[in-house]
């Protein structure tokens, strides 16, 4: 990436209006509303944007159309379901929760589109019993009997043999009924706490002397496998398995000795998971979150998913008890919780899953059979990793433990918001710590269902003398930067990682990012004057090669955005390309409308949320959306400004929450080789003949090309471009 001059992020105007605006703490909040002569220029309707908890579900379909699609490999439909699942606990654990923990403290306001709290709530619970009941058909009716055509076989235990019986309920005597607990409901016997996601058999036993019924609750265990494998032999391709609540269901006998089992329901509570850690200035973040983390397993339930066969006096008492709305029960045909198909999709039956695909080495870190030093390749020019299809391992994790292994090295610096249980990263920052060599990690505690393991790694790093920071009061710091400092000789010289992903090998096999090495001045400048802000008092707002929010990112997209305008006022080329996980921020959209408005092309590639509307006559007829989901998961974030020729990369999608209340970083490429890269990854995602999903003016995802049509996988042809050898 060589510059030929400073690269401002931001106008000078606008720096002196935010150091105007800086509050007090260290790093200035989000500045107030973008006001130009463009942005007052036209009026926008007030209905111009789709909901974003609505959105949200509208993405989940889409990977539930990827369930439903005959041309994806079995097991990988299989495992689509399994990834529907978990994203629903999600989002009503978080989503859902926030609503309704809004609704109830009387902090309801409308939505960006116009929607009461109520109503939202309302939506939300017709469109996901819809989702989840198409869910469960598409396993019942299709995937489940296409299974076992190819000998993997879901059973229930009346379809099981004596032996079968015999043996499983041998195992269900030696590891099942040890940690079985039923609990009952009675007088002296309160009803018992029901920890979130866990399965439960909701059970009424009889008493044969008095005629008595009592209900009991007995816990599914989570630390038994949910699907058991049934046969004794298992070399003959096939595999046969029971669900656990199955088995435990034939043996309530053993535990109710001497009663009459009535009836026997499973049912499954979500509760709230989203913490609320007060930041106080004048405490330890890390004991805040641990104690919120505690707190966390005890959030108010907001979801009550229950088979459909469940008797009507029992759910009654389900909601009683746990103080659940019917309105927040779900009714659900067949197996509940079917992210247990990930057990199916590891069963070893090659030809019923995507080839397998092993990322390569990018060329300029390897010679033949034998690994380049990073750094002597980052002197001769900036590198462009694409992962997966470029192998993280050889290049940002190789740069880091390289990096630790170097005598020339003084010190690292380094963010770190999600990464793997066994880290090589971080390993190498301990052994760096260990050498003597400055290190410093800003941990991000506060990132969603991984608090507790960074809180370990916070820990560990700080028992082997590394600087561990928590990140800012406020503001979650969500950037993915290393910088590596160097002496070579009598000058030092800094090398630099900026990404759109997390540091983390496991998901960087199955995420699609983008990430810059480089030894760039200016830039190795930036990301020093950032890390001064995140970890002392330093107030810096602007920089030389970087949009930093909350206080740049959003203004340095809008200002782009409006000068693309202005190219296409004079005639000039003009355009827009946008690819990001969400976009939700108003102001952001409405500067993609003005554009649309004075003819310039926008494309935007959405993975999951998208509140703008395209191709509304007067508003959006030069918007189009797209999304693309695949094997990979994709997360990069680039941004393409035609007119100016300007492209850039980040961690930062068109979000409230990114835009002002995290730390996120978008970088300026300018090195040609690489935006012409960039730029390739853009024109394959927007061919009209990759297979997508458009989104039209009135909400609806349409597949597309459409049926007759040459259809081209994305991701596949990024696959072959990488990596030629493979089969696919």
């Amino acid at each position: 990436m060589r510059h030929n001059g400073t690269v401002r992020a931001d106008e000078n105007d606008e720096q002196a209006q935010q150091a105007a605006d800086t509050p007090s703490h260290r790093l200035p909040a989000a500045p107030p509303a973008v006001t130009t002569s463009l942005a007052a220029e036209t009026d926008l309707p007030d209905d111009r944007y789709f909901n974003r908890e609505l959105s949200w579900l509208d993405f989940n379909a889409r990977v539930l159309g990827l369930a439903e699609d005959a041309s994806q490999p079995l097991l990988e439909r299989a495992k689509f379901l399994a990834i529907f699942a978990s994203n629903l606990d999600e989002f009503f654990m978080v989503r859902v929760a926030g609503l309704k923990r809004r609704e109830e403290t009387g902090l309801s306001v409308r939505s960006s589109d116009g929607l009461t709290t109520a109503e939202q709530l309302s939506q939300i619970a017709a469109r996901a019993q819809q989702l989840v009941t198409q869910h469960a058909k598409v396993f019942l009716n299709e995937i489940r009997p296409s299974l076992e055509r190819h000998g993997i076989r879901i059973v229930s235990w009346q379809d099981l043999g004596d032996s079968d019986r015999k043996r499983l309920s041998h195992y269900f005597s030696e590891r099942v009924f040890p940690v079985l607990t039923p609990l009952a409901v009675d007088p002296a016997h309160p009803f018992p706490y029901i920890s979130g996601l866990s399965l439960n058999l909701a059970v009424t036993v009889r008493d044969p002397e008095t005629g008595r019924e009592q209900f009991a609750r007995v816990k599914v265990p989570d630390n038994v496998p949910r699907l058991v494998r049934v046969e004794a032999d298992r070399r003959s391709g096939t595999a046969t398995f029971l669900p656990l609540e199955e088995l435990i269901a034939a043996h309530l006998g053993e535990l109710f000795a001497g009663m009459d089992v009535s009836e026997c329901h499973v049912f499954r509570i979500t509760r709230n998971a989203d913490l609320e850690v007060e930041e106080d200035q004048d405490e330890d973040l890390l004991k805040a979150l641990e104690r919120e983390l505690a707190r966390r397993r005890f959030g108010p339930p907001v979801r009550l998913e229950v088979g459909d066969d469940m008797s009507e006096h029992v759910l009654d008492l389900l909601l009683r008890e746990m103080d659940v709305e019917p309105e927040e029960v779900a009714e659900i045909p067949g197996l509940l919780d079917l992210s247990c198909l990930w057990q199916l999709h590891a069963v070893d039956r090659k030809e019923l899953k995507d080839p397998p695909f092993v990322p390569a080495t990018h060329p300029a870190f390897a010679d033949r059979e034998t690994p380049k030093n990073v750094v002597a390749t980052l002197r001769e020019g900036d590198v462009l990793v694409h992962h997966p299809y470029d192998s993280f391992s050889t290049s940002v994790q190789r740069f880091i433990e390289q990096a630790a292994a170097d005598d020339n090295v003084l010190a690292i610096k380094q963010t770190l918001y999600r990464t793997s249980g066994d880290s090589p990263i971080v390993d190498a920052l301990m052994d760096a710590a260990e050498a003597g060599k400055q290190v410093v990690v800003l941990v991000e505690l506060k990132a969603r269902f991984d608090e507790e393991a960074n809180i370990k790694w916070a820990r560990a790093l700080e028992k082997a003398g590394v600087h561990v920071v928590y990140g800012l009061v406020g503001l979650k710091t969500h950037c993915k930067i290393s910088l590596v400092i160097r002496q070579e000789g009598t000058t030092i010289r800094r090398y630099c990682h900026i990404g759109t992903g997390n540091y983390n090998q496991k998901t960087a096999r199955l995420y699609e990012d983008v990430g810059i090495l480089t030894a760039e001045p200016t830039i190795g400048a930036d990301l020093t004057d950032l890390f001064n802000v995140l970890t002392g008092y330093a107030r810096q707002d602007t920089y030389r090669s970087l949009l930093v929010a909350p206080h740049g990112v959003r203004r340095g997209i809008v200002r782009r955005v409006h000068r693309e305008i202005e190219h296409a006022r004079a005639g000039r080329p003009a355009g827009v390309r946008l690819k990001v996980n969400s976009l939700v921020d108003e102001q952001v959209i409405d500067a993609l409308y003005r554009a649309s408005q004075a003819g310039v092309p926008v494309d935007v590639v959405v993975r999951g949320i998208c509140s703008a509307k395209p191709g509304v006559p007067g508003l959006s007829e030069n918007i189009r959306i797209r999304s693309i989901l695949g094997r990979f998961l994709e997360h990069s974030r680039i941004v393409h400004f035609v007119g100016a020729d300007e492209m850039w990369i980040g961690s930062a999608d068109m979000m409230h929450r990114n835009l002002d209340r995290r730390v996120e970083v978008m970088l300026r490429v300018t090195d040609p080789a690489i935006t012409a890269q960039l730029g390739a990854v853009l024109d394959s995602a927007l061919d009209p003949a990759t297979r997508c999903w458009m989104l039209d003016a009135d909400g609806l995802w349409s597949p597309r090309p459409t049926e007759g049509s040459e259809v081209r996988d994305h991701q596949v042809e990024l696959m072959r471009q990488h990596n030629p050898n493979e089969q696919l």
